[in-house]
C-alpha cells in the first residue's frame, strides 16, 4: 500500500455521533482501565493486535471478551476501517506513530498516544486543520505532566514577582513489588530498557547544563518518604521548564527528568551497564534475551509504580517548598503500569470525542487548571497523588 498523503477531508459535526476508537497494540500497558473507560464513554472500541486471536485473548484476559471489537493489525485493513471523527490509538513503539498519525490525518480521524512528541510528530501535527493530536498523555511523560503543572501554580502563588531561585526534580519508575536480587523484572521489551540506556540524558544541575552519555553513571540517591532509591537523569530535560510555565524571573538551579529504581539497582546492573557500553547492537540483543528469560514479569508478580515530583523556590525573604507523590501497587485486577499509563491516556481520549480539545498538538495538560481537571478525573477513579508543601520566611515563620 502507497503512504497516505498528508490530507484531510473535510469532517461534518460529529459532536453527537457515536465513533469509533481503534486501540492499536495489547502489550501490557494496554490495561483494563482505560479500555473500560472508553466503553463506559459510549465509543465503539477495536483492539488491533498482531493477529485477532491475540486481541481477543488480550481482552479476555482484561475481563472485557465481547464487548469491544478484536482484529488482526494490517494497515490496509486499519485505513478502511478509519472514518472521519474516530480516533487512533497508537500502543506501538514510538517509531510508528508518525505513520499512523499520516493514516489518521488522511481519513480525517483523531490521533492519541502515551509517547514523547518527537520532532516529526510535531511537524505533521502542525498541518493539522480538523485532527486533534493528543500525546504525553499516560503515567510519565503525563501524570508527571499534572503534578508539574500543579506545582508551578502553587509556587508562582508563593513566590509572586520575586526573584527565586527554582530546584526541580520529577523522577518515575516501576519496579517489582517484592523485590528481587536484580532489582527489576521486565513488563516490557527488555532491548528497549537497554537502548534507552544508550541515549545520552541533558539536565541542570548546580547552575551548570550537564550532558550523560551512559545516564547511570549520573545517577544518586534519592529518598522518597523515607525510603531509599536511586535517580538518574534520562533524555533532555531542559525544554520542558517552559512548558511548564516557568516564569523568567525564577533562576533555574535543578532541572532533571529522570528514572527512579530501588536502591541496589547500579549494583546489581553493573554487567549489563558494561554490555550497553561496548555498543554492540548483537551483545546487546542476545543480553536482551537473556534478561528477558531471567527477568520477566509472572503472572504471579505484582509491579509498584513510584512518582515523585518536587519543586524548590527562595528568594530575599522567604522560600516554599511543594511535592507530589504517587505510590501504587498494582493488584489481581490489573497492574499498576497498565492502569497509570492507559487511564489517563483514555481520559484524554474521552475529551477529544466530546470535542474538549481543538485540533492540533496537545499534551496531557497545558496549563494548571486543565491538569487539575485531569488530577481530578483520576482522584475519582482511586488514583491519587500526596500533596505537600511548606512555606517560610526569613525568620523561620512557618506559615
Amino acid at each position: 500500500m502507497s503512504e497516505p498523503s498528508v490530507s484531510e477531508p473535510p469532517v461534518s459535526d460529529l459532536s453527537t455521533s457515536i465513533r469509533t476508537v481503534h486501540w492499536i497494540g495489547t502489550g501490557l500497558s494496554t490495561g483494563r482501565s482505560g479500555l473500560e473507560l472508553l466503553l463506559e464513554h459510549g465509543a465503539r472500541v477495536v483492539l488491533w493486535g498482531r493477529t485477532a486471536a491475540k486481541a481477543e485473548q488480550c481482552l479476555a484476559a482484561r475481563g472485557l471478551a465481547g464487548r469491544a471489537g478484536a482484529r488482526g493489525f494490517d494497515t490496509a485493513a486499519l485505513a478502511a476501517a478509519l472514518a472521519p471523527g474516530d480516533v487512533l490509538v497508537s500502543m506501538l513503539p514510538a517509531a510508528h506513530h508518525p505513520e499512523l498519525l499520516r493514516l489518521a490525518l488522511a481519513h480525517g480521524a483523531h490521533f492519541a498516544c502515551s509517547s514523547y512528541v518527537s520532532p516529526e510528530l510535531a511537524e505533521l501535527a502542525a498541518t493539522a486543520e480538523r485532527t486533534v493530536v493528543l500525546a504525553e498523555a499516560g503515567l510519565d511523560p503525563g501524570i508527571d505532566h499534572l503534578m508539574a503543572h500543579r506545582l508551578v501554580e502553587l509556587g508562582r502563588a508563593a513566590a509572586g514577582e520575586a526573584v527565586t531561585t527554582a530546584d526541580f526534580t520529577s523522577y518515575c519508575g516501576g519496579l517489582p513489588a517484592e523485590l528481587n536480587e536484580f532489582r527489576y523484572r521486565f513488563s516490557w521489551a527488555p532491548l528497549g530498557v537497554l537502548n534507552a540506556l544508550r541515549s545520552p540524558a541533558r539536565y541542570l544541575r548546580d547552575w551548570q547544563q550537564r550532558t550523560a552519555p551512559r545516564p547511570w553513571e549520573a545517577a544518586t540517591e534519592y529518598p522518597v518518604a523515607g525510603e531509599p532509591f536511586e535517580v538518574y537523569p534520562n533524555r533532555d530535560s531542559l525544554p520542558f521548564a517552559e512548558q511548564y510555565g516557568f516564569p523568567p524571573h525564577w533562576r533555574k538551579r535543578t532541572f532533571v527528568r529522570g528514572t527512579l529504581r530501588p536502591a541496589g539497582w547500579r549494583a546489581a546492573w553493573s554487567e549489563v551497564f558494561a554490555t550497553v557500553e561496548s555498543g554492540d547492537d548483537g551483545r546487546i540483543a542476545s543480553l536482551a534475551g537473556e534478561l528477558a528469560e531471567r527477568h520477566p514479569m509472572r503472572e504471579t508478580d505484582r509491579d509498584r509504580v513510584v512518582l515523585a515530583v518536587a519543586l524548590d523556590l527562595s528568594w530575599a525573604d522567604g522560600a516554599w517548598s511543594g511535592s507530589c507523590l504517587l505510590d501504587l501497587r498494582g493488584d489481581e485486577r490489573e497492574s499498576a503500569m497498565a492502569l497509570l499509563v492507559s487511564l489517563p491516556l483514555a481520559y484524554g481520549i474521552t475529551r477529544i470525542l466530546d470535542g474538549a480539545l481543538a485540533p492540533g498538538l496537545h499534551r496531557a495538560a497545558e496549563g494548571a487548571r486543565e491538569a487539575e481537571q485531569w488530577l481530578d478525573f483520576l482522584a475519582a477513579r482511586g488514583i491519587t497523588t500526596e500533596l505537600r508543601t511548606t512555606e517560610s520566611t526569613t525568620q523561620g515563620a512557618l506559615l
